[in-house]
């Protein structure tokens, strides 16, 4: 799986592809939810046009965000590069 464990969340529905019972291929969904478990502080003076900030997801998946989301909220996630969509 590469770096995509980390996308990986209990119930993710995942399309695998088989040959001979032997899984040679998969597809992510091009979009998870994940719960921010980790967040940057905004500091002071950090209220520029598209500021953001780092937080980690509940796998350990870092993520920019924007200032507004804290600790507890769930954000999505495009799969393809890791970006944030928005809050959930």
């Amino acid at each position: 799986f590469g770096d995509d464990y980390l996308y990986l969340i209990e119930g993710l529905k995942l399309v695998l592809n088989q040959w001979q019972d032997e899984i040679i291929d998969y597809a992510l969904p091009s979009t998870v939810e994940h719960e921010i478990v980790d967040a940057e502080m905004a500091i002071a003076g950090d209220t520029a046009t598209n500021a953001n900030k780092k937080v980690k997801t509940q796998t350990g998946l870092e993520v920019m965000v924007p200032l507004f989301v804290n600790v507890g909220d769930k954000i999505r996630i495009k799969t393809e590069d890791g970006s944030y969509v928005t809050r959930v």
